[in-house]
């Protein structure tokens, strides 16, 4: 993964006097998994239009595969895959004809694309009964996994999702997503993933951008933007207690002579601790040498919600000051 295979630089798109992407720079390497995190009217989608060549930046350059997708367009679209928040197929058709139909569309000779096409059903997992079903009977999650295929069968490099676990139930995401992380794996597949779903993005994204109002505010992997966010505290331990206690280092600090440990508050059966670095297995040696009854330990993770929350707060409070 240290090819660049997606630069943006610069990119910028306005409409009139509303500035939908701004001064976007993000790199992508192969084989990566980068999630596009924002709410509904970050930009997400106007970027993605924009590196595939669906619409023109009022500023910047966008290169996918080495290729720019402002000036060849058409060259972008033989090496990315897309797939859109709602995919449409032609209820009256079957899965397998709307997948052979798509086939040849991309170039793919007659006599191959029936092979190729229940080859890529296969590959997404859609059961072989449901290959000749029309696709107007296909549930949500069914049209999804469809979709994929349909983005697989012209064999991308560059693969580019746009919300795709919209509408899907809860067991449906999580085989959606371990899908995508297996083909990009095993295929070496660049995944370009756009969502509001923070926690699912976080099962499998090798790194994360915040898109808010336009802006990438930050990007990087969770736990490098966790430590940078929240320094001196990018570990916190909650421990309670079998009976309500005060603690001697509330006046004599026995705890925070452990360097990394910053903070420690108590109330009733709890104690919070937290700090730079992970020393939990000293904290409870600790805490059991002086005779304290442990009834539970648990470590706080700060996650890509955390990340995120903070970020987003931050933009509104600058915002406001301005």
């Amino acid at each position: 993964m240290d090819k660049e295979v997606i630069a943006l630089k610069g990119l910028t798109k306005k409409y009139g006097t509303f500035t939908a992407v701004n001064e976007l720079d993000l790199s992508i390497n192969r084989g990566e998994i980068f999630g596009l995190l924002g709410p509904n009217g970050a930009g997400k989608t106007t970027t993605i239009l924009m590196m595939m060549g669906l619409t023109e930046p009022s500023a910047g350059t966008a290169h996918v595969c080495g290729v720019n997708s402002t000036k060849n367009p058409l060259a972008v679209k033989k090496v990315v895959g897309y797939m859109p928040d709602n995919v449409g197929f032609y209820d009256n058709m079957s899965a397998l004809e709307n997948l052979m139909y798509i086939g040849e569309l991309n170039g793919i000779p007659r006599s191959e694309v029936q092979k190729d096409a229940i080859e890529v059903m296969e590959m997404v997992g859609l059961p072989a009964e449901a290959i000749h079903k029309k696709t107007a009977a296909y549930s949500r999650g069914m049209k999804q996994r469809l979709g994929l295929a349909e983005v697989l069968i012209k064999k991308p490099q560059v693969v580019i999702l746009d919300e795709p676990t919209l509408g899907i139930d809860p067991s449906g995401v999580k085989e959606f997503l371990s899908l995508i992380l297996r083909l990009s794996r095993e295929k070496g597949l660049t995944v370009l993933l756009s969502s509001h779903h923070l926690h699912q993005v976080q099962q499998v994204c090798d790194r994360v951008g915040i898109f808010v109002n336009g802006k990438l505010l930050i990007e990087g992997d969770i736990a490098t933007l966790s430590n940078r966010l929240f320094t001196g505290k990018s570990f916190e331990v909650n421990v309670t207690f079998k009976n309500p206690i005060v603690l001697p280092w509330k006046h004599e600090p026995e705890l925070l002579q452990f360097p990394s440990i910053e903070e420690v508050s108590v109330e009733a059966h709890e104690a919070w601790i937290s700090g730079s670095e992970d020393v939990t297995p000293d904290i409870v040696r600790f805490l059991v040498e002086k005779g304290y009854p442990i009834t539970g330990v648990q470590k706080k993770e700060y996650g890509l919600e955390d990340i995120y929350q903070k970020y987003f707060e931050n933009t509104i409070k600058e915002n406001i000051d301005q």
